[in-house]
């Protein structure tokens, strides 16, 4: 039995000791937030950081929700109109939005085509957060 501690993220992969390298295109694939977003994908969690590959279906999106960690969101493809703190943006590939800790935002892909994008947070909390009610 290994010592290493359970994924926070229900269905993660947890990297182990001695694991340098994960392929995102085999990992299991979680929602990314189960109860208020469409986006899922692969998830790894480390010890401090946590990296995760997203798709959301054109059209689709989460609905407004925040979490004690800050997270950082780089578009592949896709545009991604979102609102963070009060604000609208309208993220196309290349771009990086950057969501602080317990801001309420949301997001959702254009009608156009999916979103592919990847994102980092601490593991000071899970991959998913609390939806606004």
């Amino acid at each position: 039995m290994s010592n290493q501690p359970a994924a926070l993220t229900p269905g993660a992969t947890r990297a182990s000791q001695g694991e340098y390298m994960f392929d995102l295109g085999t990992a299991d694939k979680i929602l990314g937030g189960p109860d208020y977003s469409t986006a899922h994908g692969p998830c790894i969690e480390g010890e401090r950081m946590m990296v995760g590959l997203m798709r959301m279906k054109a059209g689709t999106g989460a609905e407004p929700h925040s979490h004690p960690n800050e997270q950082w969101i780089y578009i592949m493809e896709g545009t991604f109109s979102a609102t963070v703190g009060g604000k609208t943006i309208d993220a196309k590939p290349g771009s990086v939005v950057y969501i602080p800790a317990n801001t309420i935002h949301n997001g959702r892909a254009t009608p156009e085509a999916d979103v592919v994008f990847f994102t980092c947070k601490d593991t000071s909390h899970s991959l998913h957060g609390i939806k606004v009610k």
